[in-house]
């Protein structure tokens, strides 16, 4: 069998232009797959060099690979089932900044250099203040970026043409924003020198942006077809929807930069992306992130099965149309209308989209994607939005770690994890309650940077629907209330 790399599947590297921070799924079937589309079909020219942005990553497999991979976008095409695959050529290589620092420091002495893209996850864009200037390399993102570009401002002295477009895909609100000011809070934490906070906002462009794909986790399967087509073994297959989408709320010249007109990509850059990133969050992301813990303690694995299931998809649709399109500031007719694409979306038979996969950091994404819709559901109706409320029990349920005496592989933060083992183990040796437990949880502000318990009826509620799942099921607690629902 062909190895997969640059020596069996030449081609001509592009000059590198970009730094990625992030080699995980999305941003190799986004971001690597829209620069591939514009080196083959502009004359944009550019490559990637990917930074391994944690201590455990895949970027010795990438490199392995000579940052080559395969791309199957499968779903439906105008009307028509599509099944595309196409090797991705835009990486050129890989850094992991925690064996080969300075190799990493030295990308911004590349002159050719001009944007820096991300994806590390919600939690990934966080001020730190445990990161000190002389660690190599600090632990959170933002440091390392902020490392990164003083080490470009010092290269270059301060030149104003030397700045990066910087294009954060994290899904939280305003992140360009956000990284901007942890960027600040780093330069004054260190001491760094005015003229450098001065050369950050007049060099640099910082953007807020929002990216719509859906990626499901690696499938054995769809590897194994790769293999039988193409003659080679690919470890890093990705799969994804052929819907994709990118708005950038960044300056006018933006678009003479990012060809993407030109190479039929479904980029937007305009001067407001409010309204998109709430109906994109609300309506897609949202009901992932509730449908992951629901759907997988009732058995389920993947996003179409849970949307098919007669209890699981009812539930998932009553959630959708009766509370977060109600707790939306936008037009009914025009909410609707999305959501119905959003679940034929959810339920293209050719992407297995794993609940696991979803799972990855849920309680930040519950934070970024479902928290607004509650508290805007509770002041339109003076109540709690009932399924919402099941979703954050659910949560808590997933959280407990196991599910039939299995062990269900969670990934989250550590603090996050320690905090729901010590208090699972207190609740199963009886030295605590399920009351107490979710006061706690809902009250910790490091968890939600506010007390959430100050939202009247939501510790009260969680709590009667965390003690319902863990002594009835997570089944049957979805098929009461659509029950009740129904009639």
């Amino acid at each position: 069998m062909t190895k997969l790399n640059r020596t069996n599947y030449p081609n001509a590297v592009a000059p590198e232009r970009i730094i990625q921070f992030g080699e995980g799924n999305f941003l190799r079937a986004f971001i690597d797959w829209m620069v591939q589309e514009m080196n083959d079909k502009t004359d944009f020219n550019s490559s990637v060099v990917v930074v391994q942005p944690i201590d455990c990553g895949m970027i010795d497999l990438l490199n392995e690979q000579d940052g080559l991979y395969t791309l199957v976008s499968k779903g439906l095409k105008n009307g028509e089932a599509v099944r595309e695959s196409q090797l991705i050529k835009s990486i050129s290589r890989g850094i992991n900044p925690y064996t080969h620092f300075e190799d990493y420091l030295k990308l911004a002495e590349n002159p050719d250099m001009r944007f820096i893209v991300s994806n590390t996850t919600e939690a990934g864009i966080t001020y730190y203040d445990g990161d000190t200037f002389d660690m190599q390399p600090p632990a959170s993102f933002p440091a390392k970026l902020t490392k990164l570009l003083y080490h470009r401002f010092k290269t270059f002295n301060g030149d104003l043409e030397k700045g990066f477009v910087v294009l954060p895909c994290e899904l939280i609100d305003r992140n360009g924003d956000k990284l901007k000011k942890c960027i600040k809070n780093f330069i004054e934490l260190w001491g760094l020198e005015r003229e450098f906070s001065l050369w950050i906002d007049n060099a640099n462009t910082f953007t807020n942006t929002l990216v719509d794909r859906i990626v499901p986790g690696y499938n054995p399967e769809t590897a194994k077809e790769i293999t039988a087509s193409e003659g080679y073994n690919d470890k890093l297959v990705v799969e994804g929807e052929h819907f994709h989408l990118w708005v950038i709320e960044g300056p006018e010249w933006l678009k003479d930069e990012l060809p993407a007109e030109k190479a039929g990509l479904n980029i937007l850059i305009t001067n407001n992306i409010t309204p998109y990133r709430t109906r994109k969050v609300r309506l897609l992301n949202g009901p992932h992130t509730v449908m992951a813990p629901i759907a997988y303690l009732s058995g389920i694995e993947f996003v179409g099965d849970a949307v098919d299931h007669n209890d699981i998809g009812t539930f998932i649709n009553q959630t959708i149309f009766n509370e977060i399109i109600p707790a939306l500031n936008s037009p009914k007719e025009e909410s609707e209308a999305f959501a119905n694409e959003i679940i034929d979306r959810f339920m293209n038979p050719f992407v297995k989209h794993a609940l696991l996969s979803i799972s990855l950091n849920s309680i930040s994404k519950f934070k970024a994607r479902v928290l607004d819709t509650i508290k805007e559901y509770q002041i339109k109706n003076n109540e709690l939005p009932t399924n919402l409320v099941v979703s954050l029990a659910a949560l808590m349920a997933f959280y407990r770690g196991s599910i039939n005496g299995e062990k269900i592989n969670i990934k989250d933060d550590d603090y996050i994890l320690s905090f729901f083992n010590t208090n699972w183990q207190k609740v199963e040796n009886k030295t605590k309650g399920l009351s107490a437990m979710v006061t706690e949880f809902l009250s910790s502000t490091m968890i939600w940077s506010e007390d959430l318990t100050k939202i009247k009826g939501l510790a009260e509620a969680t709590t009667f629907y965390l003690d319902r799942i863990v002594n009835e099921g997570m089944l049957n607690v979805v098929k009461s209330l659509i029950s009740v629902e129904v009639e």
